[in-house]
């Protein structure tokens, strides 16, 4: 049997993030980790996986849990904002291993320059994260990287994550790249454009199914 491919194609973020949700019951590989975060606990996971999601710049940019629903909400805006903050700046703590920003802050300035002074007509504008060094992390960076394009007049952004949480980290990280994003097409003089993320590790911890089958509906199934 050859590696699923899925295609989602959604209006905006929460849309993007209820999907994924929905879909992956039914298209999910069901495995218990052997090495990595929550070892010897099961994930429900995508082989390979597509979001072309066309208004990402839609407000509200994290997903809205309707009353009655009974399902905590995955995140809020300040914890995006705190996400934000290690995408965009170096600082470190003595706890951390890695930022993404220690890698991002000096590239999203450099895309910028490289469009507004060289024009549009590039493939170089890349945003990379991680080293030959990350493979020997405990936790390398999930996040690996955001191809960047500027056509028909406005910025789109590329991320693939090697390993990507569903429930929490899917809305939390998409928005708050979003927000670089808008930032950034600000600054080059052009529209907000879209997002094509893409992921060969989008996942559900079995603690969560649960949770995740209430809030599509799906609560009951057996996988």
């Amino acid at each position: 049997m050859g590696l699923q491919f899925e295609y989602i194609q959604a209006r905006d973020l929460p849309d993007a993030w209820f999907q994924c949700i929905y879909n992956i019951f039914d298209n999910g590989h069901e495995y218990t980790i052997d090495r990595g975060s929550f070892k010897g606990q099961k994930r429900l996971e995508y082989d390979f996986i597509v979001i072309k999601i066309t208004f990402p710049s839609s407000r509200p940019l994290i997903p809205d849990i309707p009353p009655g629903v009974g399902v905590p909400p995955p995140t809020d805006m300040e914890y995006v904002e705190g996400y934000l903050e290690k995408l965009i700046t170096s600082n470190k703590s003595e706890l951390e291993s890695y930022t993404y920003g220690e890698d991002l802050e000096r590239q999203i300035s450099e895309v910028i320059k490289m469009y507004k002074e060289d024009g549009f007509n590039t493939n170089q504008a890349y945003m990379a994260v991680g080293n030959a060094a990350s493979i020997f992390l405990d936790d390398p960076q999930c996040l690996r990287g955001i191809d960047t394009r500027v056509r028909y007049g406005k910025l789109h952004f590329m991320p693939y994550f090697r390993s990507w949480d569903l429930w929490a980290g899917f809305p939390s990280n998409l928005a708050a790249i979003q927000l670089i994003k808008e930032y950034m097409a600000k600054e080059i003089g052009v529209e907000d454009g879209e997002i094509i993320a893409t992921s060969k590790g989008l996942h559900l911890y079995d603690y969560c199914w649960d949770l995740a089958k209430t809030r599509v509906g799906k609560y009951g199934q057996k996988k």
